[in-house]
C-alpha cells in the first residue's frame, strides 16, 4: 500500500520578504515537511490579484461557474486550491485586519465558492485549514484580525458548524515569536498527521 502525501497550500500576504510573515511561512513549510507532507507557497504580493468588481449586478460567472472572468492571477491559484488536501493562510495585520492583498483575494474565493458543488474543481469546503495573523508592529488587532478570518471561514465552508474543519487559528506578535514560531509549526505538523 502506497503512502498518501497530503499537500498543503501555504498562502501569504506582505509585501514585506523578510518579516514576520515570511518567518511564519517559513515555520508552517518546516511544519508540512515534518509531517511528510508537501507544501506549495503562494506569496499573494507577488501576484496580480484585482479586487472584486461585482460583475453583473454581483453575481456573474462567479456564481455560474465557480470562477472569475477577470484577466489576472486569481483563477490560476483557485484552481491549484482544488488540487490539495489543507490550507494554511498567513496574513500581517493591518488596521486590525488582514492585508490588502488577502482581502482582494479572499473577497473574491468567498464569491467563486459561494454555491457549493461537489463536482467543482476548485471545490475547498470540508478541508483543514489554520489561519495566522502576525501583527509585526505592535501586537493590536490580533484578535479582531483573527476573527475576520474565522468568518471569512466559515462562510468558505458553508456555515456548516457541525462539519467545520478549521484546525487552528495562531496570533503572533513580535514579543511572542520567540515561541509562537515553534507553535505554528507544530500546528502544520499535526494537520498533516491529523492528530
Amino acid at each position: 500500500m502506497e503512502d498518501v502525501i497530503i499537500k498543503v497550500m501555504i498562502i501569504t500576504s506582505s509585501p514585506n520578504k523578510e518579516g514576520l510573515t515570511e518567518n511564519c511561512g517559513e515555520a508552517a513549510k518546516n511544519g508540512v515537511k515534518d509531517g511528510n507532507g508537501e507544501s506549495l507557497m503562494i506569496r499573494l504580493n507577488d501576484k496580480n490579484i484585482l479586487n472584486c468588481n461585482a460583475c453583473d449586478h454581483g453575481w456573474g460567472t462567479c456564481l455560474q461557474e465557480n470562477n472569475c472572468k477577470m484577466d489576472d492571477d486569481f483563477d490560476d491559484i483557485h484552481n491549484a486550491m482544488g488540487t490539495v488536501d489543507a490550507y494554511i493562510v498567513i496574513t500581517p495585520v493591518y488596521w486590525g485586519d488582514m492585508s490588502e492583498s488577502a482581502k482582494a483575494f479572499f473577497d473574491r474565493l468567498r464569491r467563486c465558492e459561494s454555491s457549493f458543488d461537489p463536482d467543482n474543481i476548485n471545490n475547498i469546503q470540508n478541508k483543514p485549514f489554520i489561519c495566522v495573523a502576525a501583527a509585526g508592529g505592535s501586537g493590536n488587532g490580533t484578535l479582531s484580525c483573527l476573527s475576520n478570518m474565522e468568518r471569512l471561514f466559515l462562510h468558505l465552508n458553508k456555515m456548516n458548524y457541525k462539519n467545520i474543519t478549521n484546525f487552528d487559528y495562531i496570533g503572533i506578535t513580535q514579543r511572542n515569536k520567540s515561541y509562537m514560531l515553534k507553535s505554528i509549526q507544530d500546528s502544520a505538523k499535526k494537520m498533516i498527521l491529523g492528530e
